[in-house]
């Protein structure tokens, strides 16, 4: 592939300063500019009329491109400016609450292929791969086959020896609904590399679509979707097409270990970026509540509204927590992120889409309308679902867990009984400097260690309520203990009962309850206000089926003042709590 040469500082110069996080984050939310401002061409109103003609929004694409976004992709050893993954979340998250189909179109589909470049490329194939980004290219991963879902072990595409010996290959076979592979110049392509059965039998393949034969090749399909409609979802198939034999990535066919160690990064991440999303549709549905007039007041007065949009934002706060926890022990707890993981992309979008449909009774018949000042919330409500699926769906991700629950039931959860410290507090602080994330030390099995749900089980909280509560979902572990540990042997695998999924749902929501409590007790300013926590607990206990009872009147009159004033001052409606443009 020839693309344009990243420069990197001269050997012994200077150091160069170079903008952090939050600083980018908040030049970009500057860039998107004014949401409700009709003159501006991203603002709301553009993005609903792109949604209608199914494109991205073109000014968004151009936008994001001269603010850089690829870099945020490409690691800084690298040249990009990737280096923290709960920070990138939250820098995503702008992108998000503006438009969806923008975030996933222009930006995470080349995040999530150049993770298997990251994890396994050589130094030259990651050099290539990174001036490729760096340049505003675009690198597609090509995963999904129709006929076989999300069971990649069936992969039907093919990479086979070429007839001249010389270590080339042949590809055969095809890949559908894969995000922007018409206009792609790049795709890391899973593929099956040996006819035998086993986990040694798929590689991944860097390949450079600009050099291909074009009577080889085929990529102008497209799917047409009810969500996300700008996204190029497309397909491509190839006919005894020729590609290099150094484009396999790593060593041949240890794709399925890549693929486990880089899905971890993405199920942790990309549920961060989604909660932008429950932020834009609550913010639409509070400004309606506020403004509809009912019995003499607006509808915020009432019992329920008050109620629906009060719990709408403690899951938002909950979806928070848990993802940004998730995120920040890719860092942290590397060992562990496989069970991790899966359980922050099964419980977030499942929340957030929970929430979209309280939502909408509230919002009424106003929640189809396509037009008028509370359209983007249709909008949105079509993208979740989409989103939910995306990468690996609730189901996948169940059946991550459930094979580990024996183990953690037998290692990881009775030793926290003696354990009086707790998770180190630098789990639980957003945007706290990390270590690097190092993908060799990402393991595809937890071996039966879990030191978030310590939070529940290890830690006494000095507030009664909190600390009560807390007892609850240390309980919830230990009844969960013993039914883990009796599952018969078919229900401890991919194929499980539905015994095995109902208890790895349980397990998700403890993991959520000691995220919130973690974030609470180690967190400054919002995040230490005890009101947020205990409104959180009670809607996870609620969840299931612990009959906390309602929660404080004080405790939720607290957070519901706290989401009208974020309303007032336009300040972002998750822990960071940081001002809108």
């Amino acid at each position: 592939m020839t693309h344009p040469t990243v420069h990197a500082p001269a050997p012994g110069s200077p150091p160069v300063a170079r903008p952090g996080p939050q600083e980018r984050a908040a030049r970009l939310e500057r860039l998107l500019g004014p949401a409700a401002d009709p003159d501006n061409p991203l603002g709301t109103a553009a993005v609903l009329a792109a949604d209608e003609r199914g494109e991205l929004l073109p000014e968004g694409e151009r936008m994001l491109a001269g603010y850089g976004l690829n870099a945020e992709f490409v690691p800084r050893s690298l040249g990009g400016r990737f280096e923290q993954a709960d920070a990138f979340a939250h820098l995503m998250r702008s992108v998000f609450r503006r438009d969806c189909s923008l975030g996933i179109g222009h930006g995470v589909t080349s995040f999530i292929a150049g993770l298997p470049v990251w994890a396994s490329g050589s130094p030259e194939q990651q050099r290539r791969a990174a001036s490729l980004l760096l340049s505003g290219g675009r690198i597609v991963a090509a995963y999904t086959e129709l006929a076989h879902g999300s069971d990649f072990s069936r992969t039907g595409l093919a990479a086979t020896p070429g007839p001249d010996g010389s270590g080339s290959l042949r590809l055969h076979g095809g890949k559908q609904l894969i995000n922007n592979i018409a206009r792609a110049e790049a795709a890391v392509l899973f593929a099956r590399t040996d006819t035998r059965t086993g986990s040694r039998s798929h590689s991944h393949l860097l390949v450079d679509l600009t050099g291909l034969p074009p009577g080889a090749v085929r990529r102008d399909f497209r799917y047409p979707t009810s969500g996300v409609r700008g996204c190029l979802l497309g397909g491509i198939e190839f006919q005894d097409c020729p590609v290099p034999g150094d484009a396999v990535l790593g060593e041949p066919g240890d794709a399925m270990e890549t693929v486990l160690r880089a899905f971890q990064v993405t199920r942790s991440v990309l549920p961060g970026m989604v909660v932008g999303v429950g932020d834009t549709q609550l913010r639409a549905v509070l400004g309606f509540a506020l403004e509809r007039q009912l019995y003499g007041g607006p509808v915020t007065e009432l019992p329920y509204p008050r109620a629906t949009l009060t719990g709408s934002f403690a899951d938002l706060l909950v979806c928070d927590a848990l993802a940004t926890v998730g995120a920040r022990s890719l860092h942290l707890l590397p060992g562990e992120t496989s069970v991790q993981s899966a359980a922050v992309k099964y419980l977030v979008p499942k929340l957030l889409q929970d929430s979209s449909y309280r939502l909408s009774v509230l919002l009424g018949a106003r929640s189809y309308l396509r037009t008028g000042p509370y359209a983007l919330f249709q909008k949105a409500a079509r993208d979740l679902p989409v989103v939910a699926l995306a990468h690996a769906g609730s189901a996948v991700c169940l059946a991550t867990i459930v094979p580990q629950l024996p183990r953690l039931a037998a290692n990881g959860w009775p030793r926290q009984a003696t354990d009086t410290a707790g998770p180190a507090g630098e789990l639980f602080r957003p945007g706290a400097p990390l270590p690097p994330l190092d993908f060799s030390r990402l393991e595809l099995n937890s071996r039966g260690r879990d030191t978030l749900s310590q939070a529940v089980t290890a830690t006494a909280y000095g507030h009664p309520h909190v600390a009560a509560l807390a007892r609850l979902f240390a309980e919830e572990l230990h009844r969960l203990a013993p039914r883990a540990a009796a599952l018969p042997p078919r229900d401890r695998t991919v194929i499980a009962s539905r015994r095995g999924f109902l208890l790895a749902d349980r397990y998700a929501h403890v993991l959520a309850a000691a995220a919130c409590l973690g974030v609470w007790q180690h967190g400054d300013g919002f995040a230490g206000d005890p009101a947020w926590v205990i409104c959180a607990l009670h809607r996870l206990a609620e969840r299931l089926g612990l009959r906390p009872g309602p929660p404080p009147e004080e405790a939720s009159d607290a957070l519901f003042a706290e989401l009208l004033r974020r309303h007032e001052e336009n300040l972002t409606l998750d822990l960071i709590r940081t001002p809108l443009v």
